[in-house]
Order: structure tokens, then C-alpha cells, then sequence
């Protein structure tokens, strides 16, 4: 299954910690007990052939019976506890200030599910979800899709920050001063961008017609620069929180521009009940939520 969603012998053996030999060896077995090739071996390329096709999308669907199979199983017995598997996918302020402390969490409870968290921005978590290489992904408010299920998660400000250092933090912005202002910002098709897109959008401003400097792959690349540079920056709240309570960055108002994001939970349809994904989503919501709480 992994050689197929990858089209790759390497990539499936660097995935899974197993010998390019050992994975080989297994494909071969596969092939000798269905008596059909399964692969086309194109150089260092690999193509599923019509059958490696047919049997990669019945297991698959086997796969996701299996699933059914657990939750329906846990609905008899709750003591019930497979050893199962959970890939999530999540933007980076989710992946590195929320994920965490929750998962560990969770962890505590559920001893017998193996978490595995990948950060990615959010317009390739989905792409990821889509061709089976994530279970579930946590995303800032995108386009919906229609073979996708959503559900809400947590709001967060984006606000704009510069360094303690910076002169712009003694005066009062208003929108127009954007013009004028070098700005450093996240990469294309980053959440936090598209986000701030939307909301200048609705200003009448084109992010295009600011004065850009740089960007940045990535809130802790972009933090790092913000701290000893010029530019005026937009992150999440939760993401510079530390460096707000330390003066290492101030943030800076900018008056009638509110900048939020939701976050979503995003499951491919028809998994959203399944185990351990309905039980995850449920645990997180709730955790988050008596975090939130005792905040404020």
C-alpha cells in the first residue's frame, strides 16, 4: 500500500523504517500469489499496473471496513483498545503551540493508538488527506470540497507584530499606513496568508500593491526575522505569545483590521465515525475547551 501511494520502493522503505530489500521481496510475494505484475518498473520509477490498481483501491476499502469493524466493536465493549494507527496532518501554528500537549494527552488514555503528526501548510493537507497519505488533517478555513467532511475546531487572531526594537511600535496604525509599511509574511499557499488576504481584500486593499520584503516558509523562520528586522509582520496569536510576554515583539494595532482564522478538523467522507478518529476529535475539542476556559 505504501509503494502504491507513493509510486516509490525508496520513499516507501524510508516511511516505514523497512529495507528497499525487505519491501521488494513482499511486492514479489504479492505478485507470485496474484499471478500479475503489479508494478511497472520505469528506471527509478514505479507505475501501478491495472491490477496493482484494483488491489490497491479494494484495500483501501478494506481498510476503512476494518475501521468500521473497531468502532462497532468499541460500541459493544468499551474496554475494547486495538493497536491502531492515526496520521494526522496539521498547518504549523497547530502542529507546534496546540497538537502537542493535547496528544500527549490523549495518548495517556488510548496507549494502544500510534500518532504520527505531519506539518504542512494547509492547502497540502488537504491535497495529502485526498490521496490517502493522511488520516485526518487540522486546516485554517479554506474552500470546501465536497467529499470532505469539516468540523470546527478553534478560532485564532492574527495580529500584526514587529521587534521591540522596531520605531513603528510608538505610533498608532491605520489601515492606509500599510502602504508604506515593509511588510514580511508567510509563503503562498500558507492559511495565515490567505486569511490576512481576505481581510485586506475587504478593506479595498491588494496585497499585492504593499510593499513586501520577504517571505518566509514558515512562523518560526518569519518570528526569527521579524525579531531583528524592520518589517511589520502578521502571525498567530498563539504562535508568538512567548515573545509577546518577553517584549521580544509588541504587537501592533492596526485600527478597523481584525484578522481571524478558524480551524477545522477534515476527514475524507464516510470516516468521520470511525475509531480513533470520532474519539480524537471529540477529546481534542474538549480538552482545548476547558483550556480556553481556565484562560480566561
Amino acid at each position: 500500500m505504501e509503494v502504491a501511494r507513493l509510486l516509490s520502493f525508496t520513499k516507501a522503505s524510508q516511511t516505514l523504517y523497512i529495507s528497499q530489500s525487505a519491501i521488494s521481496k513482499q511486492v514479489k510475494a504479492l505478485e507470485e500469489q496474484y499471478k500479475t505484475g503489479l508494478f511497472e518498473r520505469l528506471g527509478n520509477t514505479v507505475a501501478l499496473t491495472q491490477a496493482g490498481k484494483l488491489l490497491y483501491k479494494k484495500l483501501l476499502e478494506a481498510r476503512q471496513l476494518q475501521n468500521e469493524l473497531y468502532q462497532e466493536l468499541r460500541a459493544l465493549d468499551e474496554q475494547f483498545s486495538p493497536q491502531v494507527s492515526m496520521v494526522l496532518g496539521a498547518s504549523t501554528t497547530i502542529s507546534l503551540y496546540v497538537l502537542p500537549p493535547l496528544m500527549s494527552a490523549y495518548l495517556q488514555l488510548h496507549p494502544n493508538v500510534q500518532l504520527t503528526l505531519k506539518n504542512r501548510n494547509s492547502e497540502n493537507i488537504l491535497k495529502a488527506l485526498l490521496d490517502h497519505e493522511i488520516d485526518m488533517g487540522i486546516v485554517e478555513g479554506i474552500n470546501k470540497v465536497s467529499n470532505v467532511t469539516y468540523t470546527p475546531f478553534l478560532t485564532d487572531d492574527v495580529i500584526a507584530v514587529c521587534s521591540s526594537k522596531n520605531p513603528i511600535k510608538k505610533h498608532p496604525l491605520e489601515v492606509n499606513d500599510l502602504f508604506d509599511t515593509p511588510l514580511a509574511l508567510r509563503e503562498s499557499g500558507s492559511g495565515t496568508l490567505a486569511v490576512l488576504e481576505e481581510a485586506l481584500a475587504a478593506k479595498g486593499i491588494r496585497l499585492l500593491d504593499l510593499p513586501l520584503k520577504i517571505r518566509l516558509g514558515g512562523t518560526e523562520a518569519l518570528k526569527n526575522f521579524v525579531r531583528v528586522d524592520t518589517c511589520l509582520s502578521f502571525l498567530p496569536r498563539q504562535a508568538v505569545s512567548k515573545e509577546l510576554q518577553s517584549g521580544e515583539l509588541v504587537e501592533v494595532p492596526i485600527q478597523g483590521l481584525t484578522v481571524k482564522r478558524t480551524f477545522n478538523f477534515i476527514q475524507r467522507k464516510g470516516t468521520e465515525n470511525n475509531f480513533p478518529y470520532k474519539d480524537f476529535v471529540q477529546f481534542t475539542k474538549r480538552q482545548y475547551s476547558d483550556v480556553e476556559n481556565l484562560l480566561h
